[in-house]
């Protein structure tokens, strides 16, 4: 096979480490030259990618703003990069990597075009209404079909991203929408390990969004205390700036109240993940598949997660965890009270976690699709 230059672009430089080392790794064992792009000069992540053979140069990006100067900007930046670098291949992943990359290696005649959904977020998640909802869904949707024209084939997490896709008409009918497995999750990283002895642990992994379920999992917490004391409701991750966010006035409330333990955010969850008896993610927030409950299955806990898309393909429902309507907060209380009155119910249900990890989202898997659809 002849080598090939391949351009990979984030909107955040730690995710090229965090979600896409083995598959940078698998393309540079090919035989191939990788170079990363990504607006933040997190060093850290850098060198790592350096360690593997993977370069990285820095754009101009506002990963969530909707100025549209600066996206005119990135959009520039990205278009002479592409001229400069003349990639045989080119893979974004998430939305403005997706619209400007592709619309930058469209432009620049880039030969083979490819891109990588991991979600489509709160503007199609439905929670977000009212003219300016509409607008920004409407405008999304026009530049997604034309960054996507001529790509050769686009990746999605579920079925539902995969009907929108089609839905919308962001590629052509010809285009190829091929599902993976989420981001998959390295099986040896995230070690097995039997839930720790004593009171149950429930732990919540994720950005402080509201649509990712924090407030009705502190509102279960609420009401499981009256009666269990001794357990645990732990939530993990950063403040974000999204005015969708939880402030913190209203996490000091709760911590206040002894309802749940915030921890803060970290870049190693898998102490916290041990630590715990099960994990739980009431998100109605539109996610491919969560990337923190693919470790959770792989370190063997148990899931509590709602049945949106992408939340849902990680539960089989009273095999591995259970699957609750979004935002229902009896419902989520009530299966957390299931592990409360079973103390074997975690390890059983964290071991079916363990062997669906194996089967459906070991990472190595989930790359071998990504690179024999691109012919890598």
């Amino acid at each position: 096979m002849r080598r090939k230059r391949i351009v990979v672009i984030a909107s955040l430089t730690r995710s090229l480490v965090n979600f896409r080392l083995e598959l940078l790794k698998a393309m540079v064992a090919a035989g191939h030259e990788v170079i990363t792009l990504a607006p933040d000069n997190d060093e850290q992540a850098i060198a790592r990618l350096g360690a593997i053979g993977v370069s990285f140069q820095q754009i101009p990006m506002a990963r969530t703003g909707t100025n549209p100067l600066a996206d005119l900007q990135t959009l520039k930046a990205l278009y002479r990069l592409m001229r400069r670098l003349a990639p045989d291949i080119v893979l974004p992943y998430t939305m403005k990597p997706i619209i400007y990359g592709g619309l930058a290696a469209r432009l620049a005649g880039v030969p083979r075009r490819f891109a990588l959904f991991t979600g489509f977020g709160f503007i199609f998640s439905g929670s977000v209404t009212g003219l300016r909802a509409t607008v920004l869904r409407r405008l999304s949707i026009a530049l997604y079909r034309s960054a996507l024209i001529g790509c050769e084939a686009v990746f999605a997490y579920n079925e539902a991203d995969a009907s929108d896709i089609r839905l919308h008409r962001m590629v052509s009918a010809k285009t190829p929408v091929i599902k993976v497995a989420g981001s998959g999750v390295d099986l040896t990283l995230f070690a097995a390990s039997r839930p720790p002895p004593g009171p149950p642990v429930f732990l919540l992994i994720a950005r402080l969004l509201r649509e990712k379920g924090i407030a009705e999992f502190a509102a279960a917490a609420r009401i499981l205390k009256t009666k269990h004391l001794a357990a645990r409701f732990q939530i993990l991750g950063p403040f974000d700036p999204s005015p969708l966010s939880i402030s913190k006035a209203e996490m000091d409330q709760w911590t206040k109240e002894g309802a749940v333990e915030y921890l803060g955010e970290t870049h190693d969850v898998s102490p916290y993940l041990t630590a715990s008896t099960v994990f739980v993610l009431p998100s109605y927030y539109r996610e491919g598949i969560p990337r923190s409950a693919l470790e959770a299955l792989s370190t063997g806990r148990p899931i509590i997660t709602t049945n949106a898309p992408g939340c849902q393909e990680t539960v089989i429902d009273g095999e591995n965890g259970f699957q609750v309507n979004p935002r229902d907060v009896d419902a989520l209380a009530s299966a957390q009270r299931a592990f409360l009155e079973d103390e074997e119910l975690a390890v059983k249900m964290g071991a079916n976690s363990r062997k669906l990890a194996e089967e459906r989202f070991d990472v190595h898997k989930v790359n071998h699709t990504l690179l024999e659809a691109m012919g890598l």
